[in-house]
């Protein structure tokens, strides 16, 4: 392989390149076969656009809401890509959806959030699949478990599919303010770490929530480089039937996409490496002295864990955990820092020195 194609990922027959991300957009749903072709008319025309995507089966959360039109949506799909040429993916739940949708021939397959996290239900899907190497697209399980969504991608390639790909739209979270989901984004760059040859599209519109986030997130991922974008289209957002609020019209998408900036991964200018140099000698700095008073930190809770477990007193003192949230979350409020970036990081500070002080009061109990 030369040097002009090292950095091009393939999934399926689509080469994904920096400059060049893989694009799927359409509807959440399809709602009827002139919403599928019209939508999909309208989305060809940028010319950016890869594959159409619709959901045809939709796990709703609660019974009564629109749970999708099911296999006849696979003849819409057929009926567009007969007349315009674009390829289809559609969202697969069990195998029963797999069996239509490889009777359809679907270009792609995409497992959903809900599906991800049920290791059962990714081995049925894995089963129905085997003898064939349709592309499939695994999104990362609702909760932040890494595990879980590389284990998705082994069940798949153990059965033989080897065209995967992962798709990041972000995670539940009780506080996901100002989206719908909280993007999490370290948890992509652990799956790329432990599976680099697995390209990373992401869900802007799942994460955002609401179509007025949905171009800020793209660039973000875009930013992040990842290898493309899935995002939901429908010609009349106010009136979907499903996820109103976070599709965007083939209008804004096309102005979305010709005002998304694709960052090179080519080395860039000179001088701009010697600024980001300066600065990151900084931070290293500053890095160091963080850890070096973590470590004074964590010298103190050692202490403390024995005069609590001497004096048979409960590790974990409640009103001293909220007073040191408010202390610490009103200094942040002062030096014009986000407070919830402060109250994640003194969670994860305070989970470790519970954790600590209750080691030393186990082994000092065992000693008795």
């Amino acid at each position: 392989m030369d040097s002009s194609n090292k950095n091009i990922r393939k999934w399926g027959h689509w080469e994904i390149s920096a400059s060049k991300p893989l694009i799927i957009a359409g509807p959440c749903s399809a709602e009827s076969e002139q919403q599928v072709l019209e939508t999909a008319i309208k989305l060809k025309s940028s010319g950016k656009i890869n594959i159409f995507r619709s959901g045809i089966w939709k796990p709703r959360t609660r019974p009564g809401q629109f749970e999708g039109v099911g296999h006849i949506g696979l003849e819409w799909l057929q009926n567009m890509r007969s007349e315009i040429g674009m390829p289809f993916t559609v969202e697969i739940a069990n195998a029963k959806h797999v069996e239509h949708a490889l009777r359809a021939s679907a270009d792609a397959l995409w497992i959903g959030a809900r599906t991800t996290v049920n290791p059962f239900y990714v081995q049925e899907i894995a089963e129905a699949l085997k003898g064939t190497n349709i592309p499939i697209l695994v999104k990362n399980p609702i909760h932040a478990d890494i595990g879980l969504w590389v284990g998705a991608f082994e069940r798949l390639n153990k059965s033989g599919i080897s065209s995967l790909a992962g798709v990041h739209r972000g995670f539940f979270a009780s506080n996901s303010a100002p989206y719908r989901n909280d993007p999490k984004w370290e948890i992509s760059f652990d799956l790329r770490r432990l599976a680099p040859e697995i390209p990373i599209l992401c869900d802007p519109s799942h994460i955002a929530g609401k179509r007025g986030l949905v171009e800020q997130i793209a660039q973000v991922a875009m930013d992040l480089q990842m290898d493309g974008l899935m995002i939901e289209v429908h010609q009349s957002p106010k009136h979907a039937l499903s996820d109103p609020d976070q599709q965007i019209t083939p209008l804004e998408l096309h102005s979305l996409l010709e005002h998304l900036e694709i960052k090179s991964k080519s080395v860039t200018p000179l001088e701009l490496q010697e600024l980001i140099s300066e600065q990151r000698v900084m931070l290293d700095e500053l890095d160091v002295k963080v850890v070096e008073l973590l470590e004074k930190r964590m010298k103190i809770v050692d202490e403390l864990g024995h005069i609590k477990a001497n004096n048979s007193a409960s590790i974990f003192q409640m009103e001293r955990w909220f007073d040191l949230l408010k202390q610490r979350g009103d200094q942040a409020n002062d030096l014009g820092l986000n407070q919830e970036f402060i109250k994640d990081l003194f969670q994860i500070i305070h989970k470790y020195s519970v954790e600590h002080q209750t080691k030393i009061y186990q082994t000092l109990r065992r000693q008795e």
